[in-house]
């Protein structure tokens, strides 16, 4: 059921960054950062079995965000796709102030959710810090990788090329640097590895499956069927 679950995943959230971007156009997907910084933020706490190895959850949402920046690096250019950078880092950190602000309320007598917000929240601090240090070195570098190759490699037939070769690297950038500082100590060192091997892995197969979404995208704005489509690069 978990890979079935992923592989749904996985098409359900390209499905969400398409329509979000069909219906509000550049707007849309800079809502979709935020969104995604923290949900993954929140996902990758939890441990799941995928194909028979260890990975933590998250992948498909966090890695979605190379897309939405990719799309704008295509279509608005890179200083777009740097200031949806910001906003992803930005939401990220309200996130983890109010939350743990939150967590220091003494709860009523009757309060359920203390011991269950204390275990995602709690331990927020060092995902957070894990994740904003990956998600800024990586995304930074997918956006500067992206804007390199499509000035060598122009024309639409090429969207391929400079939409996973920045996308490649800068998942293995940020794979290395989330998962050293998030779980070192946390897991054994096998594990650590497994963690890592297994995340890079699967944020691969996303970003390989994001290449036609990225084209459908170019095609919409194109045929000017994207909201201001008159402001690309």
């Amino acid at each position: 059921m978990n890979e079935l679950l992923w592989l749904a995943m996985l098409a359900v959230n390209f499905g969400f960054i398409l329509f979000s971007y069909k219906i509000f156009g550049r707007p849309g997907l800079y809502a979709w950062v935020p969104l995604a910084a923290i949900v993954s933020n929140i996902q990758v706490i939890k441990l799941v079995e995928l194909f028979g190895i260890t990975a933590t959850l998250g992948n498909i949402v966090y890695a979605s965000s190379f897309l939405v920046t990719d799309i704008l690096s295509e279509i608005y250019g890179k200083k777009q796709a740097k200031k949806a950078v910001f906003i992803g880092l930005f939401s990220l950190v309200a996130m983890t102030v109010l939350m743990n602000l939150a967590l220091w309320f003494t709860p009523a007598p009757d309060d359920f959710a203390q011991d269950s917000l204390a275990n995602i929240f709690g331990f927020m601090p060092r995902i957070a810090a894990a994740s904003l240090l990956a998600y800024l070195v990586s995304q930074m570098h997918d956006v500067w990788a992206y804007d390199f190759w499509r000035r060598r490699f122009p024309g639409l037939r090429r969207i391929w090329l400079r939409n996973n070769a920045s996308t490649m690297v800068s998942q293995f950038i940020d794979s290395t640097v989330f998962t050293v500082l998030a779980f070192w100590g946390v897991f054994p060192p096998a594990v650590l590895v497994q963690i890592f091997w297994t995340t890079y892995l699967l944020k691969w197969v996303v970003g390989v499956a994001d290449t036609p979404f990225i084209y459908l995208a170019r095609h919409w704005f194109d045929q000017g069927k994207i909201p201001g489509a008159d402001t690309g690069a």
